[in-house]
């Protein structure tokens, strides 16, 4: 009886979820009902999905408003009548169009009007499929109105949108929220009428007892709709059924690709066992119908490499033989005996994940290509949720509390005794608002490529950029058997690609050679060398402080122990405390056979039996436990935190136990292996994923090993890694480079390099405007070369403000004139009126003028780029106040181990976190004043004592300790290191400096032109 329901997805509308919406069914003794929430169907697949498990019947439909007024109720007669609605509000999504208050004539969709606005409409005829809804408390005005004796056409339309006052409540604030109002001045009309409830089935049929003819039109309408969608584990593929014409085309080209690639990827030594990988692959893709899917990767990844982009290709698909012969990705399974059963088995009802990453700037080009190469195509959403600081900002503002207040409440700083009432129900209602999906966005990388329309699971919304995308998320997308292509950004890529166009560009004599011929890589000493000894800046996935020091730890020089690395620094591992067992492990040939279990060894002898990869936990459950490969596989995806509450997930987790003891192991030894996996599972890679980053890392560090400059060229113009920009360029200055600020002569907008001379681009002067620059080049391009000031101002149009930075951070120095001397210049030739934007048809006679001689100091300069730039050029050691007392460097930390020393660093990064009693505890990398890394931790007591004040050079006093080989300092005391005052303000007392500076420049100006 109840065609009108609201979820909480009715956006910032509705207060509850559709399992609450369901459990309210049941306790209603409601059987069939229709979920319409308000302009979106994020909801609906779930609903279907968890609606057998409620005894009720699953309807869909559509409460079409605007803003929140109800035009009409669509409610789908069947899955075509599903998908008409979903047409019809993804036009009007994508091209912002109001909802007409009359709906269009529908094929297979029941239309409900509600009674309040068909009265004021002027509505008369209505067509079979079209119904007048009738409230409760509409049943007041019904004798007395013209539809009366309309009696086919009234149906019950009592809206559900609360469960009890705290709902209500919740509601108002929501629409407090989205109307960014104080509560106090929310419109009554923006606000759900308080009786929209469900009302157990007997009050109902009571309330309309005097209209039974009400009741039955609703029933009959309930009757004739039926929805229906798969979500059983042995449901078809919703996935592009044929990536050719048929079945057997597309098992043929997929025979051909791999036996194509065969002699390409194994240089004619294609061994048995290749043979029979290859065939055992084949016939389970074929088996289990992802011949299309692997067919639709290589489409892309093929497109990829025709228009020159680079691509990584990850995930568990690159645990497959044919994924490698396909070049979807450049991972060999056979030499890094990859398990086969992570990529994919029998049980497995989902294909394997393929990850493909294109640099940052190819990903939408790719993302494109896809929309345009095959018919229906959508972007994954998925649903960003009201967290605690952001519901207790937006309740703060709701309740009208100060800014104070707000922050206070926000980083959990508010004291019940000391807070005020309105305080208090700040926190109270956050807790019911908490959680609630604010509005719907789109998934990190997730891409769609459907046999029908993606209108026959959801309406569609179009982001910024362009590109259709669904209601729902990745999780019900997987249970309706729709499976993700996964096209992420990254810029390693970026700077790969970028580096080796630098390098045919500033040693053409060295550019021969092949960025994808990795096996190479694998044994260069050098490269290896640099892993060893953890000197990374700048390359992917090895430039943090945590893989940085791992490195150290583990000894690592050759790619194998890469690829365990770049799994073994995810959280998973480091939690479970089989990071240290396994450096230990690693360290200690013994110890393995001393610490682990037998089965364990047997399982994963490559890492001394411990969990490394995601297969382990596979093996780990198919192996120790004794669970089904299918079984395994619930268990490693449940741990991913996606499925951790499903029904299903928790079977399997209660089986783990109960075939472990039935193997007769012991509680203690149980409880470990089950802490290890829970703890671990979610946040690891598999190995295929993990050897895929390693292929990248080693591509990287062949650059830097091998042109140093070129790539921290590219890495700066990728926007950095890590780490700041300063730290990149100081990098590139201890490799050799010279540096220099930007140049007007010699510099682009990002940076570029001549020789060894690297020139700053524009792009980092920070209040330059883009077009400023782009006039700059365009200019310099056309026309050559800039001859002096007065020249540069014949030709760019420019603002004296925006030619002063350019002035002060020395861009002008080619002339050999003090910048100051320019600057008198600069004010003196621009008169502070807009200057017109026409070029000069002839060059204007300048007028000479007599300047006083001025000079500027280097550390005068250091301060204009700190201010310009973000940083100085030279080191900031050479700013100290006063002269570090110590000469004690990075390479005095080994004389010094188990003793105390006295440093001085600049701060590189901190890492913050908590002991597992949750006190603060901080771990910090600086460069020392020879410009050498060095590494600190101060444990709580220490922390709790001195903190961080931003960027800057900090004194330290603590004890050198070294943990496999590591060395660090365990500070007791520290003290940040004041610089000296700034120059060009050195006679200022009291008052904005910067602006007295600019009033006494432009005071003297207008003084020497009177």
């Amino acid at each position: 009886m109840y065609l009108n329901c609201h979820t909480y997805y009715s956006l910032r509308f509705g207060t509850f979820s559709e399992k609450d919406l369901l459990h309210l069914a049941q306790e209603n003794d409601v059987k069939q009902l229709v979920l319409t929430d308000i302009n979106n169907t994020s909801a609906c697949l779930n609903f279907v999905r968890e609606a057998p498990k409620y005894s009720v019947k699953p309807i869909l439909g559509i409460d079409f408003r605007n803003g929140v007024d109800q035009c009409f109720v669509g409610i789908a007669k069947n899955n075509k009548g599903y998908q008409e609605l979903n047409e019809f509000l993804s036009y009007h999504l994508h091209y912002k169009i109001e909802i007409p208050i009359h709906a269009p004539t529908f094929k297979n969709i029941f239309v409900v009007y509600p009674f309040e606005a068909i009265l004021l409409s002027d509505k008369e005829e209505f067509l079979a499929h079209e119904f007048i809804g009738v409230s409760i408390k509409d049943l007041r005005r019904l004798p007395f109105s013209r539809f009366k004796r309309y009696t086919n056409k009234l149906v019950v339309q009592q809206r559900v949108t609360f469960r009890n006052k705290r709902d209500f409540n919740a509601h108002r604030l929501l629409r407090a929220i989205a109307n960014n109002v104080l509560l106090s001045k929310l419109d009554d009309s923006e606000v759900a009428n308080e009786d929209e409830k469900m009302h157990p089935l007997e009050n109902l049929t009571k309330a309309f007892s005097e209209h039974t003819y009400i009741l039955e039109n609703t029933e009959r309408l309930l009757n004739e709709c039926s929805i229906d969608f798969d979500f059983s584990v042995d449901r078809d593929s919703q996935n592009l059924k044929f990536y050719s014409s048929s079945r057997e085309e597309d098992e043929r080209l997929l025979e051909n690709l791999c036996m194509k690639g065969l002699p390409m990827r194994y240089k004619g030594k294609i061994s048995h066992v290749i043979e029979e990988r290859l065939k055992k692959e084949l016939e389970l893709i074929k088996a289990k119908n992802f011949v299309s899917y692997f067919l639709i990767n290589w489409d892309i990844t093929a497109k990829a490499r025709k228009q020159g982009f680079y691509y990584v290709g990850r995930g568990s698909g690159a645990n497959s033989i044919v994924a490698y012969l396909l070049y979807i990705t450049d991972v060999d399974p056979i030499a890094l005996d990859l398990y086969f059963e992570r990529f994919i088995n029998l049980y497995r009802a989902n294909p394997p994940d393929f990850d493909i990453d294109f640099s940052w700037r190819d990903r939408e080009a790719m993302t494109r290509y896809i929309f345009d190469r095959f018919d229906h195509v959508a972007l994954v959403g998925t649903y960003v949720t009201f967290k605690y600081k952001g519901v207790v900002r937006e309740l703060g503002k709701v309740f009208g509390l100060p800014k104070e207040e707000i922050d206070a409440l926000s980083e959990g700083k508010g004291v019940s005794s000391s807070m005020d009432s309105m305080a208090k129900l700040v926190l109270k209602y956050g807790k019911l608002i908490e959680g609630m999906p604010n509005y719907v966005s789109v998934h990190a990388s997730g891409i769609l490529i459907s046999e029908k329309p993606l209108q026959h699971f959801s309406a569609t919304f179009l982001p910024p950029k362009g590109f259709a995308t669904v209601h729902f998320d990745m999780v019900i997308a997987e249970d309706v058997g729709l499976f993700k292509f996964d096209i992420l950004a990254q810029r390693g890529l970026g700077k790969i690609k970028d580096t080796v166009a630098i390098v045919k560009q500033n040693q053409p004599d060295k550019a021969n050679f092949d960025i994808h011929n990795v096996s190479e890589f694998y044994k260069d000493p050098v490269i290896n060398n640099l892993i060893k000894t953890a000197q990374c800046m700048g390359c992917f996935y090895v430039e943090s402080p945590a893989m940085r020091m791992l490195l150290k730890k583990l000894e690592v020089d050759n790619y194998l122990g890469l690829v365990a690395a770049s799994s073994i620094i995810r959280p998973g591992v480091a939690k479970s405390g089989m990071m240290r067992e396994y450096i230990l492990r690693h360290r200690n040939s013994g110890r393995a056979e001393e610490k682990g279990h037998p089965v364990m060894l047997n399982i994963m002898p490559d890492t001394y039996g411990v969990m490394v990869y995601q297969e382990d936990v596979i093996k780990v459950a198919h192996y120790f436990a004794g669970l089904t490969l299918g079984e395994a596989d619930v268990l490693r995806r449940g741990m991913s935190g996606k499925f951790r509450s499903r029904e299903e997930f928790e079977k399997v987790k209660a089986k783990f136990r109960t075939n472990c003891l039935r193997k007769g192991y012991d509680e203690k030894l149980i409880n470990e292996i089950w802490h290890q996996v829970a703890s671990f599972a979610g946040y690891a890679f598999a190995k295929g994923h993990s050897a895929s980053y390693a292929v990248e890392s080693y591509q990287s560090l062949f650059l830097r090993a091998y042109f140093p400059l070129e790539y921290m060229v590219a890495v700066l113009n990728n926007g950095g890694g890590f780490y700041r920009s300063e730290f990149y360029v100081h990098d590139a200055r201890m490799m050799g480079a010279t540096i220099h600020p930007p140049c007007i002569n010699q510099s682009q907008i990002v940076n570029v390099i001549y020789g060894k001379s690297i020139y700053l681009g524009m792009m980092y002067l920070r209040d330059l405007e883009q077009r400023v620059m782009e006039r700059i080049i365009k200019e310099r391009t056309a026309e050559g070369m800039f001859l002096s000031l007065e020249d540069f101002l014949d030709r760019v149009i420019i603002s004296i403000e925006q030619l002063s930075i350019l002035i002060r951070i020395d861009a002008f120095r080619f002339t050999q004139v003090n910048k100051h001397e320019l600057l008198w210049k600069a004010h003196m030739l621009l008169s502070k009126n807009k200057r017109s934007s026409h070029p000069k048809l002839f060059t204007a006679k300048h007028q000479k003028f007599e300047i006083p001689k001025l000079y500027a100091t280097n550390t005068e300069n250091a301060f204009e780029q700190w201010e310009l730039l973000g940083f100085p050029l030279c080191s900031p050691f050479e700013l100290l106040l006063e002269q570090p007392k110590s000469t004690n460097g990075q390479q005095d930390l080994q004389k010094y181990l188990n003793r105390h020393i006295d440093i001085y660093g600049y701060l590189v990064t901190v890492k913050n976190t908590s002991t597992h009693t949750g006190k603060r505890m901080h771990f910090a990398t600086l460069l020392d004043q020879y410009g050498e890394v060095f590494d600190t931790v101060l444990f709580p007591p220490v922390a709790a004592k001195y903190r961080f004040r931003g960027k800057g050079i900090y004194r330290f006093y603590g004890k050198v300790v070294s943990e496999f080989g590591f060395l660090s300092i365990e500070v007791i005391k520290m003290q940040k290191q004041d610089y000296i005052p700034d120059p060009r303000y050195a006679d200022m007392k009291t008052g904005s400096k910067e602006q007295f500076a600019k009033k006494r420049m432009n005071n003297a100006i207008e003084d020497k032109i009177v």
